[in-house]
């Protein structure tokens, strides 16, 4: 059961996906067993997973989120000030050169920019909270974008709604309409709706009007504009209103003044500007605004002057503005976990360790390898930092590190220590004890020569722990040693650096459960006829 490879990889962060979200038909708001709820995923009989775990789409588990998490991987500009906000006249030439001599067609545009408020929706609203989506559509090709966003939403693991109730007969408007009729996503008619969309829905997405429409809306988009600004003073009965999201500009709204109904109008929670942002979105006072679209080459933005934002890595998404403050004691999340019994677990700990750390690579989990380490001194005093596993098997867990370090001298003065593994998507901790000792000089040795050059030398440079004038003395440091072996000669191992083992006594497998009822399984060792056979309890969590 050694740990093959040793982990040395990118670091790029990936969906797996277990299941398709279970189809409904369009429901009958008149019985109130078809109101939309938050519904089951398919049960599944065999395998990894008992057969009453719940699957989720997003991964191999989930957590009901409460407060506002912080945004993973949306990149956030905290001066709205510093970019750049579109008129009318802007946003309409930028348009026209994006599908004419730059050669982009309606469909790519509204594809990327459904994707980028899928994505919006998805940084901030959790699909364990916020399942149930409606998403109305007008005419044109904000309605398109709420079409897209939909279908995204859906694989993202929401359950949208429609509500589309005046399409256009184009072809690339029946194509939209006909890939959401095939993952069966209902459509609803306004008459279909009920008249406080707060009972049935956690999200309203307003794909209704973009920055091109003028007047005053005409039926049913006047009513159901109406409805969304009613969002905003829900009945007492109800504890939680809907979120509104508005797409590019909120319906109704002049796309550069703003609200002009006397502060009347929609209120969306959240803004997802395409292209840039337009000049109304500056009176937008809602907690989240982001900007999407991902699609403005740098000739249009050396032609209108446009200072935005830089989209991070592969996010479809940037958060403007800083997100809203949190109370800390608010933040809470609900676990929803497979079962974890004592009669699915292996009798061998090593090999319950090996089936989980397996989840974590299958995963893709960012340095699924990553413990944290704690150690005491004679003082008593303990303290902890994040090192990376390499290496496991019957005798124990292994890393490298400074013999010189703060925990090396810990670890001499009381070899005892313990390891926590966290692996948060999983909703799964691993706790493990034991004592601590030096591996063999010649397993150091073999594996110092196994890593790269530049972390070699880094072994070397590094008097861990110890005070340096500044960053610059590592660097000429390291300059020094890369011109010492700039001929390719072996590096020798530094009589300071080596691995440690922590051959365990004791282990505790935690996965996070509803209610704060998780399950805590611990394994410590007992003698039985001259053998060493591991003892499983559960604890209270």
């Amino acid at each position: 059961m050694l740990l093959q490879p040793l982990l040395r990889r990118s670091k790029s962060m990936k969906c797996i996906l277990f299941a398709q979200l279970s189809l409904l038909s369009p429901p009958n708001f008149n019985s109130p067993n078809q109101i939309p709820k938050p519904y089951h995923l398919p049960h599944f009989s065999s395998g990894f997973w008992s057969s009453n775990s719940r699957i989720n789409p997003r991964g191999y588990c989930s957590r009901s989120y409460t407060g506002v998490k912080s945004m993973a991987s949306a990149k956030i500009v905290s001066d709205p000030e510093s970019i750049s906000y579109l008129n009318q006249r802007e946003a309409a030439e930028i348009d026209e050169i994006l599908m004419g001599p730059l050669g982009f067609s309606v469909d790519q545009l509204m594809e990327l920019a459904g994707l980028s408020v899928a994505t919006s929706i998805a940084e901030v609203y959790k699909p364990a909270e916020h399942n149930r989506v409606l998403a109305i559509c007008g005419p044109g090709n904000n309605g398109g974008d709420g079409l897209v966003a939909a279908r995204h939403l859906h694989h993202f693991g929401y359950k949208p709604f429609i509500c589309y109730p005046k399409r256009t007969d184009k072809a690339l408007y029946r194509g939209l309409v006909t890939q959401v009729e095939s993952l069966s996503i209902p459509f609803l008619s306004v008459e279909d709706l009920p008249a406080d969309l707060s009972t049935s829905f956690d999200i309203v997405v307003d794909a209704i009007f973009g920055f091109s429409f003028h007047g005053n809306p005409r039926p049913p988009f006047d009513d159901l504009i109406q409805r969304l600004v009613a969002l905003d003073n829900p009945s007492q009965k109800n504890e939680k209103s809907p979120v509104v999201v508005s797409v590019d500009i909120p319906s109704g709204w002049h796309v550069e003044e703003g609200d002009l109904s006397g502060n009347n109008g929609i209120k969306p929670d959240m803004l997802v500007s395409l292209t840039a942002p337009k000049l109304c979105a500056k009176r937008f006072s809602g907690s989240h605004h982001f900007l999407g679209g991902r699609f403005v080459p740098p000739s249009i933005a050396e032609k209108f002057k446009l200072e935005l934002p830089a989209y991070p890595g592969t996010s479809m998404c940037v958060r403007i503005g800083k997100p809203p403050r949190v109370d800390i004691s608010a933040l809470r999340e609900n676990y929803i976990s497979p079962e974890f019994s004592e009669d699915q677990v292996e009798a061998d700990p090593f090999a319950q360790f090996q089936k989980w750390f397996d989840d974590a690579m299958a995963a893709d989990l960012k340095e699924p390898n990553a413990m944290a380490l704690s150690t005491t001194g004679k003082d008593g005093k303990p303290s902890s930092r994040m090192v990376l596993l390499k290496g496991f098997d019957r005798d124990g867990f292994v890393w490298y590190t400074n013999y010189e370090s703060q925990k090396a001298r810990q670890i001499s003065e009381n070899p005892q220590a313990a390891l926590l593994f966290h692996w948060d998507a999983l909703n799964r901790q691993v706790r493990v004890e034991g004592s601590v000792q030096k591996v063999p000089d010649e397993e150091s040795e073999q594996y110092f020569h196994s890593r790269p050059r530049g972390s070699q030398i880094g072994a070397i440079v590094s008097k861990q722990s110890t005070v340096v004038p500044g960053r610059r003395y590592l660097y000429q440091q390291q300059e020094e040693l890369e011109a010492l072996y700039s001929d390719g000669s072996s590096i020798p191992k530094p009589k300071h650096w080596g691995g440690y083992r922590l051959k365990p006594e004791l282990f505790e497998f935690w996965q996070g459960q509803p209610s704060r009822l998780h399950d805590r399984l611990c394994y410590s060792p007992e003698s039985s006829d001259g053998k060493t056979v591991w003892k499983i309890v559960r604890l209270s969590p």
